[in-house]
């Protein structure tokens, strides 16, 4: 039968449906996916062989779940997309408040309503998207917020006495029966309001005031928690870690491929954006790179984390930077230049927490250096290795590049602003830096050629063969030495 056509609890009985628990539900539901290799967690990249087998493993075995792990780690994503492992549509008592199963009646309103009407008792269907409920926990929640209390409003409409169970106002998790309860950030919560959710995770029930209320509560909680938390702001009572069944360690992506699938998808980019702006792959990788220096700099608390979302702004800053410049220069197609990840520093400065030296270094510092630290730790996989001490009078494959700033009196400028025009030709009048990407670099496309070039120069400024200079319009590299000797 329909479940258009099951409109009472005499026509539910009638199509046979049986009465599951939420955890029973999850379970399986994932089984049948399983046994058909089909993916659990769409969209979550990185965790296929760490996260995602515990967290299947929990809900398996029907426990109540903790995430742990630093911001940006997709916690709250996966305890979202859990909701895709429940039934389509469950029955419920028409009008409770709590979602009452018609078959396992636990509110007064149903008990009552059933024994009043039988089997005429309307019902009505909740999808699976309805049965997901989300509190960030902050540290003025009230046990009334998400347990309940007394409604003396209730009970001057009903002209009740406070001693009557109907004059409650339930919280959050009780109207959350039968649904998946999230609770971000799980140590803010003060202590007293975590000691209220210990009868709900071990016995089902809840207690309100001085009422003798046993509501069996059919809840699959979902809390996340930062370990930061567990020393700077709060921290989650022992007897609360002892009732929650598996902690769930998450982590970030530990290669570039799996941040830039992570970033790709993310990245909020319009149609026009990705047609008037190329993005090399080098660019995605030397973006990605910056996220892994970030975590590994002395500069920046790694307590805190460098969330994933830094690499996604910072596409988006990046892109719109290029729009800007082709805007600006009427330009209908330009790629990504490295000048443009200077306009990436506002979103990395935004998402990390700097120590206290790099407090006195300076966010924007910082933040530009972790750029140049990028192309350093990527240079060597694209050109031949700079080492640190040469031979005096040895060859480099380099010679001819830093020959040509020797001899270059005013040394080389790229500002900001170029149209792709002059911006090729300025790189283009560098001749042996198109030999070296000739020489190493024989299958880059036309265009990604003009990338590598500005990528050289980077890089070589990153080995001490050349110096760097920011003004206000752009970018001025010169020989560390030639100026010296040339006003002697």
């Amino acid at each position: 039968m329909k479940i258009e056509h099951i409109k009472t609890l005499g026509d539910l009985k009638k199509s046979g449906y049986k009465s599951k628990s939420i955890k029973d539900e999850l379970r399986d539901n994932l089984i049948e996916k399983l046994k058909t290799n089909t993916v659990t967690f769409e969209g979550v990249h990185g965790y296929e062989n760490t996260v995602i087998p515990e967290l299947e493993r929990a809900i398996l075995s029907k426990h109540n779940i903790n995430l742990l792990g630093l911001r940006g780690q997709a916690k709250t994503r996966m305890a979202r997309l859990m909701v895709n492992l429940l039934d389509d549509y469950i029955p419920i008592v028409e009008g409770s408040e709590i979602n009452d199963d018609p078959l396992q009646p636990i509110s007064r309103y149903a008990v009552e309503l059933i024994k009043a009407q039988g089997d005429n008792i309307p019902i009505a269907w909740l999808s699976k998207h309805e049965r997901f409920a989300e509190k960030l926990a902050t540290p003025d929640v009230t046990v009334a917020d998400i347990i309940g209390d007394v409604d003396p409003i209730k009970a001057a409409h009903l002209k009740l006495s406070y001693a009557d169970d109907r004059v409650i106002h339930y919280g959050m998790i009780p109207r959350a029966n039968r649904c998946i309860f999230v609770i971000n950030e799980l140590p803010d919560l003060q202590a007293r309001i975590q000691v209220a959710l210990f009868n709900i995770l071990q016995e089902g029930d809840i207690q309100i005031r001085g009422f003798k209320l046993r509501l069996p509560l059919d809840i699959q909680f979902v809390f996340t928690a930062n370990p930061e938390d567990y020393t700077n702001r709060g921290s989650i009572v022992t007897p609360l870690k002892d009732r929650i069944g598996s902690q769930i360690i998450t982590h970030y992506p530990i290669d570039i491929n799996t941040a830039k699938r992570i970033t790709s998808q993310e990245a909020k980019l319009s149609e026009s954006q990705t047609n008037l702006v190329q993005i090399p792959e080098l660019a995605k990788d030397i973006l990605e790179q910056i996220v892994f220096e970030a975590r590994d700099n002395d500069y920046i608390d790694a307590k805190s984390g460098v969330s994933a979302r830094m690499s996604i702004t910072a596409l988006e800053n990046l892109v719109s930077t290029a729009e800007r410049r082709a805007l600006i220069a009427g330009d209908t197609q330009t790629q990504i230049r490295l000048t443009d990840f200077l306009g990436i520093i506002p979103a990395i400065t935004g998402k990390v927490e700097l120590v206290y030296e790099g407090e006195q270094e300076g966010a924007s510092v910082v933040a530009f250096n972790l750029i140049g630290d990028a192309i350093q730790e990527l240079f060597p996989l694209y050109f031949p290795k700079i080492e640190k001490l040469e031979k005096q009078n040895e060859e480099t494959p380099y010679d001819g590049v830093v020959s040509w700033f020797f001899n270059s009196k005013d040394g080389f400028e790229l500002l900001d602003d170029l149209n792709e025009t002059d911006y090729k030709q300025a790189l283009d009048d560098i001749e042996p830096l198109s030999q070296l990407i000739e020489k190493y670099q024989p299958e880059a496309d036309h265009e990604a050629k003009y990338f590598l070039k500005e990528f050289v120069l980077w890089g070589l400024v990153q080995f001490k063969k050349l110096n760097k200079y920011r003004y206000t319009e752009g970018i001025q590299f010169k020989d560390p030495y030639g100026s010296y000797i040339s006003g002697l």
